[in-house]
């Protein structure tokens, strides 16, 4: 039996124009309430599964609180204690107990909680000693040689870091051996190139979550022609998304939202006049949530 459980990791201020990059300040303040400087508050929300071939897989890590003081200042990191480490204690675990770690991509915003705490004069470090780490090959190369346009996005050290623990998987296609069956794999690259979004369960024979990642941040991104101003190419993701919609309508597939600050998981829904999707009995948080 797989069993899901939301870790909340540090929370992120950002300004909510980037965030909503297509719509206007009037209508996106609906959702999510702007502070003086034009900021909304954002989760970086990880994913823990137990269950999966015996192991615990975490689902991404979030921001962490790697970044010097004026970096996480800059980048609105709110807290300064680690949340992922309490959050993953509050479930009974250790990031040295984590036996694989899925990378939607690696932005810092879903990648820095695999790195210890900044310290004055200390080198970055990695934690989940034991983890296998898992990320797209697309992802990997554009991480490993990026864009200027998207430069600033990523963790420099990260790529040696991880390539030095001897436990970096590339995933090349639909399913990791280490997972099995029950963890599928499709790529999204209107966010950025290889961005793997990552269904728990059986589409065809019971539940599914899917990680939504930033091709779906949370609950107003479910609208299609919504998009951000972080991404790479908004109307391939536009046509990504509504594709997406369509399967995970199809196949009864909830959502997984990392960016939510109110939200993990929802149903999907879509009214049959406008043809509009939206979310459907939405879940705050979740505790050892058992797959059907």
């Amino acid at each position: 039996m797989i069993e899901l459980t939301s870790i909340l990791g540090n929370s992120q201020k950002l300004d909510g124009g980037a965030m909503f990059g297509n719509a206007p300040r009037a209508l996106w303040s609906r959702w999510f309430e702007p502070d003086s400087e034009n900021r909304i508050t954002l989760a970086c929300r990880a994913l823990l599964a137990t269950g999966i071939q015996g192991q615990s897989v975490l689902f991404e890590t979030g921001i962490g609180t790697f970044f010097e003081p004026r970096l996480k200042q800059r980048y609105g990191v709110v807290e300064s204690e680690p949340i992922l480490l309490h959050s993953l204690a509050a479930a009974g675990f250790t990031h040295e107990a984590i036996d694989v770690v899925v990378l939607s991509h690696l932005h810092f915003d879903h990648v820095g909680g695999l790195l210890a705490p900044w310290k004055k004069g200390q080198a970055l470090q990695l934690l989940f000693p034991k983890a296998t780490f898992l990320v797209s090959a697309q992802a990997w190369a554009r991480a490993k040689d990026p864009h200027p346009r998207d430069r600033a996005s990523y963790i420099p050290e990260l790529p040696a870091l991880l390539e030095a623990s001897g436990r970096l998987e590339i995933v090349h296609k639909n399913h990791s051996p280490r997972l099995g069956p029950l963890v599928r794999f499709e790529l999204s690259d209107g966010h950025t190139p290889g961005l793997m979004l990552a269904t728990i369960g059986s589409e065809a024979h019971g539940e599914s979550v899917v990680f939504c990642s930033d091709l779906i941040p949370g609950r107003p991104w479910v609208h299609v022609p919504l998009t951000m101003g972080y991404d790479r190419y908004p109307e391939h993701l536009i046509d990504e998304k509504e594709l997406f919609l369509k399967n995970k309508l199809a196949s009864g597939t909830r959502l997984y939202f990392t960016h939510d600050p109110d939200c993990a998981m929802a149903g999907l829904k879509r009214d049959e006049t406008s043809g509009r999707y939206s979310v459907d009995e939405p879940i705050a948080s979740l505790n050892a949530y058992q797959l059907g």
